[in-house]
């Protein structure tokens, strides 16, 4: 075998492993927050204080986390009923947040990729109207630290109303007619992610001054990945 050969051989190898340590940790997420034998319930709502704790005093503006002058932005396309989604809100990000977020080094964008279902739409217009009001990540955490079934049907008008009072809305006819008017914005960014060539979520996108433009990230699969891909865009 040549030398050419063999470094094209062990890229390939290596390539494999990555995808298979990805494949891990997604399925190490979904079976430790798997959600389908409970949350969904709009008359049982969970963590809406825990939610609040951890995001008091990070800036919000519509659906940016974080300092409006952060150097480095992390985008995220997400799916409000992806059960991988949720477990890296829960698991990956939290340090991301409470670390580069919260001293100002980093901001994070959440745009809506919907692929799960028709509800997924409904409640990522419902997760912008809330962001309309300054509490878009706290609907967007406290609808995971609730979410049911994928695909379930539980995300309605009465989950989506119970999670946006839970994520401290406080004027919620504006948040009603807002919804609806957001719709297309869903539907737009769902597009800007697949002209990204995403293709699942929860995926990553990451701009600053060491980068060239926005550049995709795909599914990092450790908050060290995370960690590193700031630091090179930083």
């Amino acid at each position: 075998m040549s030398e050419g050969d063999r470094r094209t051989k062990m890229m390939q190898l290596a390539s494999g492993a990555a995808f298979l340590a990805i494949v891990v940790v997604v399925v190490l997420i979904v079976v430790n927050s798997s959600s389908s034998d409970s949350g969904g319930d709009a008359d049982n709502l969970e963590g809406a204080a825990e939610v609040s704790q951890s995001l008091n005093g990070i800036p919000q503006d519509e659906m940016v986390l974080g300092n409006p002058r952060a150097a480095v932005e992390l985008v995220e396309f997400g799916d409000l009923q992806c059960p991988v989604c949720k477990g890296f809100a829960e698991e990956i990000l939290p340090p991301i947040i409470e670390n580069q977020v919260r001293n100002g080094e980093v901001k994070i964008d959440f745009r809506n990729f919907t692929i799960i279902g028709p509800q997924s739409l409904d409640a990522g217009a419902a997760a912008l109207a809330a962001g309309a009001q300054g509490r878009g990540w706290n609907f967007v955490e406290l609808f995971y630290r609730n979410q049911g079934g994928e695909n379930a049907g539980y995300a309605d008008d009465a989950f989506l109303e119970a999670v946006a009072e839970g994520a401290g809305v406080e004027n919620l006819a504006k948040w009603n007619k807002d919804r609806e008017l957001l719709r297309p914005e869903v539907e737009e960014t769902s597009q800007e992610a697949q002209q990204l060539g995403f293709g699942g979520t929860p995926s990553f996108a990451i701009e600053g001054p060491g980068t060239k433009g926005l550049e995709t990230l795909g599914t990092p699969s450790s908050t060290e990945a995370f960690e590193e891909a700031i630091e090179g865009a930083g």
